[in-house]
């Protein structure tokens, strides 16, 4: 019996992979130029109607940069993007993923996120807050430790897409991947970005943001918290349940709980919504 993503590729109505194709036909011209982001997202909502995008590198040991984005309200570019790339990503599942290894591939956010994400204080501020539910993100490996992230999700209509919409983006991910490689040896990737500045497009010290994200958790706090105490607050942070949060630490879920407990009453906070309101004021002082 055929796969899913195979019956449900078959049911594409002509016009739409015509589209499909035309759009890639546009994005293929434009790998050596800087729109071609735009020339991507267009090709890929004739496949599956896609309300917002965004195109970002991520180098390891580097916080990633923006190349593109469309679709984001006006009134959530701000959190989306601008605090996101200055210091919201040290508790993004997909940044942290790829931080840790993740592979190039095709993954929604359900895939990556700890157990309890979707009752964090993170995915409340930066998904319900700005208008999405659930993203998806394609991962190119472009060597050299640089890697394209490439998200799309339904930020308009707060709207998660369809399991045959996500089986018909999961089988474009080889097109999606070898256009943006082309993307980055036919130099549209370096054009896109000479007009952010002299920053190298490869990676600085391999374990430079994997320490500063480290060093930023564990310095929260370090007045009045013991270092368990830390590390019990990053793994709340990033979406961890408290049974979650015992396997990675080899403890019981008793003892991360009672942790917990410790760790609001000496910061003197009484929910998870204080201490990621705290730990983020703390992050932009």
């Amino acid at each position: 019996m055929a796969d899913s993503s195979a019956q449900t590729a078959t049911t594409l109505p002509a016009t739409s992979l015509h589209a499909w194709h035309t759009g890639l036909a546009r994005a293929m011209a434009s790998v050596a130029e800087p729109g071609f982001g735009e020339r991507l997202a267009e090709a890929l909502n004739c496949l599956v109607p896609i309300e917002s995008v965004l195109l970002g590198l991520e180098c390891k040991g580097l916080a990633p940069r923006p190349l593109y984005q469309r679709g984001i309200p006006t009134e959530y570019r701000e959190a989306l993007i601008e605090r996101y790339y200055a210091r919201g990503y040290m508790l993004d599942p997909f940044c942290l993923a790829l931080e840790s290894g993740l592979a190039e591939g095709f993954y929604p956010l359900s895939e990556i996120a700890p157990d309890d994400f979707f009752n964090s204080e993170y995915y409340k501020t930066y998904y319900l807050k700005c208008g999405s539910v659930e993203d998806s993100h394609y991962i190119v490996d472009l060597g050299g430790q640089r890697k394209v992230s490439l998200c799309v999700y339904q930020g308009l209509s707060g709207a998660r897409f369809t399991p045959a919409e996500l089986e018909l983006l999961r089988a474009a991910q080889p097109m999606v991947r070898e256009l943006i490689r082309q993307f980055d040896e036919r130099g549209g990737l370096a054009r896109c970005l000479s007009n952010a500045g002299p920053s190298s497009l490869h990676s600085g010290p391999p374990a430079a943001l994997n320490q500063q994200i480290r060093d930023a958790f564990m310095n929260f706090g370090s007045e009045v918290l013991t270092e368990r105490e830390r590390e019990v607050a990053h793994l709340m942070l990033r979406g961890h349940s408290a049974k979650s949060s015992a396997r990675v630490l080899e403890i019981s879920p008793e003892t991360v709980r009672m942790h917990r407990k410790n760790l609001y009453t000496k910061l003197d906070i009484g929910s998870q919504a204080e201490l990621f309101a705290l730990f983020i004021d703390w992050l932009t002082r």
